[in-house]
């Protein structure tokens, strides 16, 4: 790790959340968005990620959908079992190739004190949620931005029609949104508003990602006159780089102003190889013997089962040009934050996470601090001294290739 953690709280879990309905459990409240209040106060929009608990019966597999006009209302949908080729906790697989999901995501509110890291107060039901025309299969990952009086909230929607996409919602006070539709199509996320215009053009970072691809899916720049179209769409340089490699990035929070330029906190992904554990190979030998059904082979082929490939989500900074943020000035030559508490390696997959998705100054304006999703499970929060952060990146030239 590059830079010193001053501070650090899990603020929340899955078990401080109580479910929208009975017939869910709270599997994630993670990835918030973050704002500063008139008042001092910080408020969080996090992702609360419920699954039904019952998602099957004799006959037919569920999927919950909104269908509320603007009220928070689910249905669940049926599926004969017989046009669906596979099913997991999380999903259901159709014949034709395209899928269900079993879960479906609402924002929460979370009232934070001045510092950061005391709870105020938590919404009991959902304060932002899917409805029939925006986000009917669930809401994910929000940001917020300030521009002037107005705040701006980017955030993925799904749906049967728009697949994947991201959409906009504004608002005077933080609290009650107008929603304004897509400004992103399918599988474009991470979108992040730069909180002022520059020369004359709202500004975004997004991340564009397709089936082909003749590179790691990574942040791209665009511009917009009126926070709905957007256009003059550029990819954005490496913004970090090992071994001529650029792993899959996106943007994190959105880019903070300093006097030095832009500074962005993004994700990567990289990925490693790990054994399992040798009580973990202990536990599969002893029911595989008990079973006493093809041992020979099910024993040789557990040496490939051993090797898990894990993949890591850490934190990386760039500064772009305060006039021109295609420009990129300089950037992490290793990661500034990497998984390493427990919290943030306890996710549903092989994964070790840390996805920052807020960062705000702290009252003496010196330090930020990090609000991420952890473990694709929790939210979190970490106090860094900006000035750090920003005299641990390196000039673009001074970067050399191994």
């Amino acid at each position: 790790m590059v830079v010193k953690i001053k501070k650090e709280d899990l603020l929340l879990a899955p078990a401080d959340i109580k479910p929208s309905l009975k017939s869910f459990e709270v599997l994630g409240v993670l990835n918030p968005a973050a704002i500063r209040l008139a008042d001092g106060n910080v408020l969080l929009y996090v992702r609360v990620l419920e699954r039904l608990i019952k998602r099957e019966d004799e006959k037919y597999f569920y999927s919950p959908r909104m269908v509320g006009k603007n009220e928070f209302k689910i249905k669940l949908d049926k599926f004969p079992k017989d046009i669906v080729e596979d099913n997991t906790d999380v999903d259901i697989l159709f014949k034709d190739g395209t899928k269900r999901l079993t879960f479906i995501s609402h924002f929460r509110r979370v009232l934070l004190d001045k510092t950061g890291f005391k709870i105020l107060n938590l919404d009991k039901e959902p304060s932002f949620y899917g409805i029939s025309n925006d986000g009917e299969l669930g809401v994910e990952d929000p940001r917020i931005t300030k521009i002037g009086n107005l705040f701006i909230m980017t955030y993925v929607c799904l749906s049967r029609d728009h697949n994947i996409s991201t959409a906009c919602a504004i608002s005077t006070d933080g609290y009650n949104w107008d929603r304004q539709g897509i400004i992103f199509g399918e599988q474009d996320k991470d979108v992040v508003i730069f909180p002022e215009k520059i020369n004359g053009r709202y500004v975004a970072f997004d991340r564009p990602e397709g089936n082909f691809q003749f590179s790691q899916p990574h942040i791209w720049i665009a511009y917009s006159t009126d926070l709905k179209s957007w256009g003059d769409l550029k990819p954005i340089s490496n913004v970090y780089e090992e071994e001529g490699f650029c792993p899959r990035n996106g943007a994190g929070p959105p880019p903070i102003k300093t006097k030095k330029g832009w500074l962005l906190l993004y994700h990567a992904v990289t990925e490693f190889k790990e054994t399992e554990q040798e009580k973990e190979i202990l536990k599969k030998l002893r029911k595989i013997v008990k079973l006493k059904n093809n041992i020979v082979n099910q024993i040789s082929s557990l040496e490939e089962e051993m090797i898990k490939k894990v993949s890591v989500y850490s934190v990386g900074g760039a500064l772009f040009d305060l006039n021109n943020p295609e420009k990129l000035l300089a950037k992490s030559k290793d990661f500034l934050i990497v998984p390493t508490n427990k919290w943030e390696m306890a996710s549903f997959e092989y994964k070790r996470v840390i996805f920052p998705t807020a960062a705000i100054l702290d009252e003496k304006e010196k330090d930020l601090l990090i609000f991420s999703g952890a473990g694709d499970i929790y939210t979190t929060v970490k106090k860094i001294s900006l000035n750090s952060i920003l005299k641990s990146l390196r000039k673009v030239r001074e970067i050399k290739k191994k």
